[in-house]
């Protein structure tokens, strides 16, 4: 097999170079995002391998057919970005792949912590040589209840993993999950947005869970409740959210992505100003912490996503022929 990878990062580098000496497979490894213009990496390629930081155009799929690309893969988890209704019209089947479902479970986690204890104006007031303790008072997980929403892979990895905090766990998912019976409750969704201190999202960006947390859902949530997103920004209403921030309704959130960011993260903007206001007031909230959709970025989990994409392209070529 002949692949062309890219969105190279540098630490993938070596493990791809492991995998040609391990499958024979030769990659073409380009830094750059896939554009109609560069498909000239694509020469003599049966299979392309991206990630989600760049939408997958239909002028991007027809290069890739001109090409005589035979397959895609995405290395993550979700693949919302593909388009993969028009890539399959063209019939170039679409795969995506799993990784290591601690890296997100363990930083959503610390998210939690991090809100409850006040970690934002803790340190920026400690930076500014501010030591007093006046108004960081925090809230211990082991009192609250934690909601789950969406129990795959790495919803149920943090269900596992709040075990040895003592809270209480609840959750829901769209079938219930008897191995999750003894860790956890299950509750219906308005159920589990009234009774939750917590609720810490894991569903996948589909046209079904669109602003799943709109206005109505968020001022369902229990007073005082922390929202933690590690998965998709679009399953939020931003403007819902601020509202119920502002108004108090929230007490804090931690995000690690929000509706938006797919053209703002994993870029550099510290010298031009990043046109989106949702963004910049969550972002002032002292009670809201921000972080680059790096909840995935571990060396396990990067190990997973290279071998994984090479493993399933080889798998659907000797199934296909």
């Amino acid at each position: 097999m002949q692949m062309t990878v890219y969105s190279v990062q540098p630490e993938e580098i070596p493990i791809f170079h492991r995998l040609e000496a391990e499958t024979g497979c030769r990659f073409t490894l380009v830094d750059a995002p896939p554009t109609p213009e560069n498909d000239h990496f694509l020469q003599g390629a049966d299979a392309v391998n991206v990630i989600s930081s760049v939408v997958i155009t239909p002028e991007i799929w027809d290069a890739w057919k001109a090409s005589g690309i035979r397959l895609a893969v995405t290395r993550t988890i979700g693949d919302e970005h593909m388009n993969r209704t028009y890539g399959e019209s063209l019939g170039i089947p679409v795969y995506r792949i799993t990784y290591s479902p601690a890296s997100v479970a363990d930083f959503a986690i610390m998210l939690m912590l991090m809100v409850l204890r006040n970690v934002k104006p803790t340190l920026l007031r400690y930076a500014g040589g501010d030591y007093t303790v006046s108004g960081l008072r925090g809230r211990e997980l082991p009192e609250l209840t934690v909601g789950v929403l969406g129990a795959g892979r790495i919803g149920s990895t943090v269900i596992k993993h709040l075990q040895g905090f003592g809270c209480r766990v609840l959750y829901w998912s769209r079938t219930r999950k008897p191995e999750l019976e003894s860790l956890a409750e299950y509750r219906e969704l308005d159920g589990l947005l009234a009774e939750s201190d917590v609720l810490s999202l894991h569903l996948a960006a589909v046209p079904e869970t669109l602003h799943l947390l709109d206005r109505d859902r968020i001022f369902s949530m229990k007073p005082g409740a922390v929202l933690i997103n590690t998965a998709r920004g679009t399953l939020v209403d931003s403007e819902a959210l601020i509202e119920a921030l502002e108004q108090g309704h929230l007490s804090g959130a931690g995000l690690d992505v929000f509706d938006g960011d797919r053209t703002i993260y994993y870029r550099d903007f510290k010298n031009t100003p990043v046109h989106h206001r949702q963004m910049a007031i969550l972002n002032a909230m002292p009670n809201v912490l921000m972080l680059p959709h790096i909840a995935y970025y571990t060396d396990r989990a990067v190990e997973d996503m290279v071998v994984h994409s090479v493993e399933q392209a080889l798998a659907a070529l000797a199934e296909n022929g």
